[in-house]
């Protein structure tokens, strides 16, 4: 399974983004599809995640109710809408997804696979 990310980029504070994430391969198991980010000097945490069949989403408490995940009908992909940006959110952003059905994932070593990240920049 291959994950390709994209639509980051620089934006000013109060902005918006949107973030894609489409797998292609071997998806016929991939049940839940999840964001994180990485700041710099900072590890790795989760941001946001959406099980697949009962689209139930989760998210970091630092990011509800300005950020949506969405699944991307028809095609195993998830989209991450960023509104209200502030210079916090400034980090690479990850996709993942994980086989099997499991739900509010939010370790990094709980997923399968990882796209190659995309860098968001949210100027004050």
């Amino acid at each position: 399974v291959q994950l390709q990310a994209s639509g980051g980029g620089l934006v000013q504070a109060g902005g918006s983004l949107r973030l894609s994430c489409a797998a292609s391969g071997p998806t016929r198991r991939i049940y839940t599809m999840s964001w994180f980010r990485q700041a710099p000097g900072k590890e790795r945490v989760f941001v946001a995640g959406i099980n697949w069949s009962a689209r139930r989403t989760n998210y970091t408490d630092s990011v509800k109710g300005r950020f949506t995940i969405s699944r991307d009908n028809g095609k195993i992909a998830v989209i991450l809408q960023m509104n209200s940006l502030k210079p916090e959110d400034t980090a690479v952003y990850y996709c993942a997804a994980v086989n099997g059905q499991y739900e509010n994932l939010t370790r990094g070593d709980e997923y399968d696979y990882w796209g190659q990240g995309t860098q968001v920049t949210v100027s004050s």
